[in-house]
């Protein structure tokens, strides 16, 4: 392994890569000297680049390393967010005991059992939205995959869940996209943070006299939680819950385009739950890292993170394990295989902060992506690849928009 002359410097999205479904260039070359190198965040201050497999896993489930966001020098790639964050931190953002008592208040929401109960409304939303599109697009298209399809399934179902009004959709996400996005101003943000936590602990507040079956209405009968802390949870699985699974759908869709010859396995039902897991594991659209603090000396990798150091642990290159994820008889681990044994991954995080939500996202993808490609055989791309809008100004990987034809 060669020795970096330089320290990384942390961007927040991908830039200058000539595949728009790989990491950052700077990130896999990193990765390639070590498990661990030098890196800077964008205001200049030192951080540490965490790209090996078992080393990120280290990183998110060792209590040693600190995902409380109000910690001093905790690293954010915008100062912006630092205020943001400190001010209303999501259990995401908090260490136990404080995480485990948020998060345990709606863990019951999303346990597989439960999401396989939903898993008939969840194919109802799916089918309905393919029928508004083509009836909308006409037979054979155009339409834009991401706005009439990849949003607003995931939208409509975490609505749901929650006790939000989906007729509320076009405020809620265009203050969700603000949240997400790295190069907004930071008083827009902070007042879309503030717009959203408004309208959510109204919403709630209405719940106590106008209860439903959903999470809201149900956190609002504790008399241990705030209205704000409500709130809050309720910002991070509505943005979470639509943003995550709708960039998914859009990429995913966009790389089985590329690979026509991976497409026939989402006809198999048995193969569909894998085949997601390999799309989970290749584009992993968390691809800034997930940012902790150590907070003890700790060895990693060969490399020694002091108390205070800030980490910035890279789901997207330890998902390239060519270790793991390089068996012998399947393509590269930088290349699609839907055959592929990629259960092990690490897009849904590790240890006691990974995804709440990740039996939901599973289903949705499983059942959004084999219902689109069996509804639409004839589904290609209405433009040129290279004319495809990433959104490369977001923390949340994705496409702006998916022109397709069928």
């Amino acid at each position: 392994m060669s020795t970096p002359t330089a320290p990384v410097t942390l961007i927040p999205a991908r830039h200058d890569t000539a595949c728009p479904f790989a990491p950052p260039p700077a990130y896999t070359e990193a990765a390639g000297t070590g498990p661990v190198s030098r890196a800077e965040l964008p205001d200049g201050s030192p951080c540490w680049l965490v790209t090996g497999y078992q080393e990120v896993r280290t990183v998110l489930s060792d209590r040693r390393f600190s995902a409380d966001a109000r910690r001093p020098d905790f690293p954010f790639l915008t100062e912006g967010r630092r205020e943001l964050v400190a001010a209303n931190p999501s259990f995401l953002r908090l260490d136990d005991p404080e995480h485990a008592r948020l998060r345990r208040m709606v863990t019951g929401d999303f346990l597989v059992k439960r999401v396989a109960e939903m898993r008939p409304g969840i194919q109802q939303i799916v089918d309905e939205a393919l029928d508004r599109m083509i009836a909308r697009s006409g037979p054979a298209g155009p339409a834009d995959l991401v706005a009439d399809f990849a949003l607003p399934v995931p939208s409509l179902v975490i609505c749901l869940l929650l006790g939000v009004p989906y007729e509320d959709r076009e405020e809620f996400q265009a203050n969700s996209r603000l949240l997400l996005t790295t190069e907004a101003d930071d008083r827009d943000v902070a007042r879309a943070q503030e717009e959203l936590l408004d309208y959510l602990g109204r919403l709630a507040e209405r719940k106590r006299t106008e209860p439903g079956d959903d999470i809201l209405s149900r956190l609002v009968t504790r008399e241990d939680l705030t209205l704000r802390e409500i709130a809050s949870t309720g910002v991070l699985l509505l943005v979470a819950g639509h943003e995550t699974t709708a960039n998914m759908i859009g990429l995913s869709t966009a790389l089985l385009l590329r690979h026509p010859e991976q497409v026939a396995r989402l006809a198999d039902p048995a193969a569909v739950p894998g085949a997601v897991e390999e799309l989970l594991r290749l584009l992993t659209i968390v691809h800034t890292g997930v940012p902790r603090l150590a907070v003890e000396d700790v060895e990693l990798g060969g490399t020694l993170i002091r108390a205070g150091d800030g980490v910035m642990a890279m789901l997207s290159t330890a998902n390239r394990d060519d270790g793991l994820f390089g068996t012998e008889g399947h393509l590269g681990v930088d290349e699609v295989d839907l055959d592929r044994e990629a259960r092990r991954h690490v897009s849904f995080g590790f240890g006691v902060h990974q995804c709440l939500g990740q039996p939901l996202a599973r289903a949705e993808l499983q059942i959004a992506l084999a219902t689109l490609f069996r509804r639409l055989p004839g589904l290609r791309l209405a433009v040129p690849e290279e004319e495809l809008e990433f959104r490369t100004e977001t923390l949340i990987y994705g496409l702006g928009s998916l022109p397709v034809r069928w």
